[in-house]
């Protein structure tokens, strides 16, 4: 029985610390590449969100609906923002990869947990 248990512990540990790698690989790869050159860091548009849509649930979805269909009126950047640099592209990340990717968005910029 506590073979059983520690197996599990090491393997759940091993999958998850894999799921973070691979979900911080793809965010550094996919979301950093583009959002590096830009003029703003991705933090203050973490905020953004956090400030329009609240909770956890709500701001991933609207993440996710908006990469995949960006668009001026759902865009959380100012109108002027907009109007310099224009509404970005469609994600080309799959469903999984994109819900992986804005999981460890949403783990490296939050707040709950971390006041002190």
């Amino acid at each position: 029985m506590v073979k059983s248990i520690v197996f599990l512990l090491i393997f759940s540990h091993f999958l998850f610390g894999n799921d973070l790698e691979q979900s911080k690989a793809i965010y550094e790869n996919d979301c950093m590449s583009c959002h590096k050159q830009l003029s703003f860091e991705l933090k203050s548009v973490f905020f953004d969100y956090l400030l329009k849509y609240s909770s956890e649930d709500v701001v991933k979805t609207a993440l996710i609906d908006y990469l995949k269909n960006p668009n001026k009126d759902t865009s959380v950047m100012s109108k002027n923002y907009i109007r310099r640099f224009g509404i970005k592209n469609r994600s080309n990340l799959n469903d999984i990869e994109l819900k992986m990717a804005i999981d460890y968005y949403w783990e490296k910029y939050k707040v709950f947990g971390k006041i002190k």
